[in-house]
């Protein structure tokens, strides 16, 4: 009997910019990402996605360049590498008014926009959106990203993600406990649009921000946004835990992936949430072939258009001085105040060796795991390898666009269908109730304890 298994989630993993992950491909002729300026680029690859059912579209964003920002940047510049981008929150209001189904999620830091400020800017998008928002919560990795918004270098690790808990909550006190049910009336004889008595001022008061309310924006269809989150050291496992409904992984196998699931599932329970309300996305490239020998043939062509000094400069890993490590550098000899999750993944998949940094760009590039080749069969088999493993879904992960959208969606997408593993329609609703189930942040939630917390005299004032 064939066992029964639960559909995916798929996202579109993509960047408003020319390079985002696989460096050196926007120079392959079917390459359509250096006219990352132009709207109707994005716009009919939104259509595209949708059409293909995709649960949703992800937009990754940076706040600076990556590596020692006190020597020269040309690398980044030449390779197109994450510059010039675009503001993805800016973009996915034009996809909003395009689509009608498809998640719209984006990356925005701690540190780029003041929380009162965001909270704003995303009930307006999920307005917009008819509720199809999601939030991918990060706290930077960057020396340069932390210097363009007044301070001398990256914060600290820990204290990055401090500072993350004071930022979500006053967001989760906008968006949850600002306005009550029922506020907004729309009372055209007695002349009431809102009711005042349901509508209250927060009174933040925090280490590191002072905010009064009330929340500006009334409430939007999923009041707060699908919370994503990416961090995979323990700091952003912790975080995850406590904080997101979906975690991104970039995992270099799935016994690797299935460890960190595992261990932050844990950390949800001990939280007092339900293990399951976590789903855990792993990132995924793929190169197709009528059979395995073209799949084959097809993975050196992208080879040719590889640029390994764009890898390099994208896992540029700085000490704690902002200098950049060389990479042959044992990982264990690393000490760092950025990406230590990954350095941790690196050295639980590779045990037979010290691990060094060259090994994290190799992984990147030709990790059989990752950067999956064959036939749709194959690839199908390999992802099923990886739910084996406790993923819900994946991050798709282009080379070209919109070309290797185009062939997930016309090859493989059809074979996981027959499997039962993705959706053929999309389920009503908002972006929560889609991936979900239900519209709103559950009880277990810590966001949930501010609902109705600010009503007459009975205000948090911390």
């Amino acid at each position: 009997m064939n066992k029964i298994r639960k559909k995916l989630h798929f996202n579109a993993f993509v960047m408003n910019t020319v390079s985002h992950i696989h460096h050196g491909q926007w120079r392959r002729p079917d390459a359509k990402q250096s006219e990352f300026n132009d709207v109707n680029l994005w716009i009919e690859l939104a259509k595209l996605l949708e059409a293909a059912k995709f649960d949703a579209i992800f937009f990754a964003d940076v706040t600076g360049l990556y590596g020692d920002a006190d020597s020269e940047f040309d690398i980044y510049a030449k390779e197109g590498l994450q510059i010039p981008s675009n503001d993805p929150i800016v973009l996915l209001s034009a996809l909003a008014a395009h689509t009608k189904d498809i998640g719209l999620a984006l990356t925005s830091n701690i540190l780029q926009s003041h929380p009162f400020h965001f909270a704003r800017q995303l009930s307006t998008l999920d307005h917009i959106s008819n509720g199809r928002v999601g939030w991918n919560i990060v706290t930077g990795v960057q020396d340069n990203g932390s210097r363009n918004f007044g301070l001398g270098q990256l914060t600290d690790h820990t204290e990055r993600y401090e500072w993350a808990e004071e930022y979500v909550n006053v967001t989760y006190k906008l968006w949850e406990g600002s306005w009550d049910e029922g506020a907004v009336l729309k009372d055209r004889i007695n002349g009431i649009y809102s009711d005042p008595s349901n509508i209250h001022k927060i009174h933040h008061r925090g280490n590191r921000y002072s905010v009064e309310g009330p929340h500006l924006s009334s409430p939007s269809p999923q009041r707060t946004p699908v919370l994503f989150q990416a961090g995979s050291s323990e700091s952003g496992r912790k975080f995850a835990a406590k904080n997101a409904e979906a975690v991104f992984i970039a995992a270099p196998s799935p016994e690797v992936a299935a460890t960190q699931i595992a261990e932050t599932r844990r950390l949800a329970r001990d939280l007092g949430r339900n293990p399951e309300d976590l789903k855990f996305f792993q990132g995924l490239s793929f190169i197709i072939g009528d059979t395995s020998e073209e799949a084959v043939a097809k993975s050196k062509e992208y080879d040719r258009y590889v640029s390994v000094d764009g890898y390099l400069a994208h896992t540029a890993i700085v000490d704690k001085n902002g200098r950049v490590y060389d990479r042959n550098t044992p990982i264990k000899d690393i000490e760092t105040n950025t990406v230590r999750g990954a350095l941790e993944l690196v050295s639980k998949y590779i045990t037979d060796r010290e691990p060094t940094i060259a090994d994290l760009v190799y992984l990147r590039t030709h990790n059989p795991h990752t950067c999956i080749v064959g036939t749709a069969e194959q690839i199908a088999d390999k992802i099923e390898e990886w739910q084996e493993a406790g993923i819900d879904g994946i991050n798709v992960v282009n080379w070209v666009i919109p070309g290797s959208f185009e062939e997930f969606a016309d090859e493989i997408l059809p074979v996981l269908r027959t499997r039962g593993l993705a959706q053929s329609e999309y389920v009503s609703g908002s972006f929560r109730e889609k991936i979900f189930g239900s519209a709103f942040l559950n009880e277990r939630h810590p966001a949930a304890r501010y609902r109705g917390a600010f009503r007459g005299h009975d205000k948090l004032r911390g």
